[in-house]
């Protein structure tokens, strides 16, 4: 029988497994519709196949993976309507957040988010893609960790947790690239957004946040209808 320190080792190791293909998934080396076959994973891996399965089991839960009756487990395909339905997700949920964290937010909060806005600006793209899109992640989780609303904090953080970079992986055009076009409004945007929190201005707040993220969706759905 398995004793309580060997039940955690087992649960560490699957949630190890687990970390490691969400991020080799999301650095773009698994990619949109590739099968993940569990004694292949587990060799890879360098683990037994029950951490691998349970881990598998894990993704298909977050929706980065998909199990094909049958066929077996992939990675998602995310489409133009999935990426329309996120970015319409986001942009009522994220405004709401910034509209409490306008009335919520702290001077350190304040200060981190001035940091990584300008830290964005520095980014040269697409040189420091990667850099500037982890940041752009970062600025928008202080957002909503600053509404103190622990609904919305675990529903965008889902949200958050893989599928803006899942869909950058599914248009080639942008995957290593960024679009010229955004680059520009986007630093205005932001720059917009922590105004609007520094006015401690609720509803500027909701509309900056509101603007920026229809925005971006519109760009990355127009994208998305462009490639072959």
């Amino acid at each position: 029988m398995q004793g309580r320190a060997g039940t955690e080792r087992h649960r560490q190791l699957r949630q190890w497994v687990a970390d490691r293909l969400r991020t080799e998934i999301l650095e773009g080396r698994r990619r949109p519709g590739d099968w993940l076959r569990q004694e292949s994973v587990a060799r890879e891996e360098g683990v037994s196949q029950t951490p691998v399965r349970e881990a598998l089991k894990q993704l298909v839960a977050e929706g980065l993976l998909e199990h094909v009756p049958y066929r077996g487990i992939r990675v998602v395909t995310l489409s133009v309507e999935d990426a329309e339905d996120l970015y319409a997700s986001r942009a009522v949920l994220e405004p709401m957040a910034a509209r409490h964290a306008a009335a919520q937010i702290t001077p350190d909060e304040l200060k981190e988010l001035t940091s990584l806005h300008h830290r964005m600006l520095a980014c040269e793209v697409p040189a420091r893609l990667k850099e500037y899109r982890d940041l752009n992640r970062r600025f928008h989780e202080t957002i909503i960790s600053a509404s103190r609303r622990p609904f919305l904090m675990r529903t965008l953080g889902h949200l958050w947790s893989a599928f803006p970079t899942m869909l950058w992986s599914n248009v080639p055009k942008i995957a290593v690239s960024s679009l010229p076009e955004r680059e520009e409004p986007d630093a205005e945007e932001h720059a917009e957004i922590v105004a609007s929190l520094a006015a401690r201005d609720p509803e500027r707040a909701a509309g900056a946040v509101k603007r920026h993220v229809e925005a971006a969706g519109q760009t990355l759905v127009a994208a998305m209808r462009a490639q072959p």
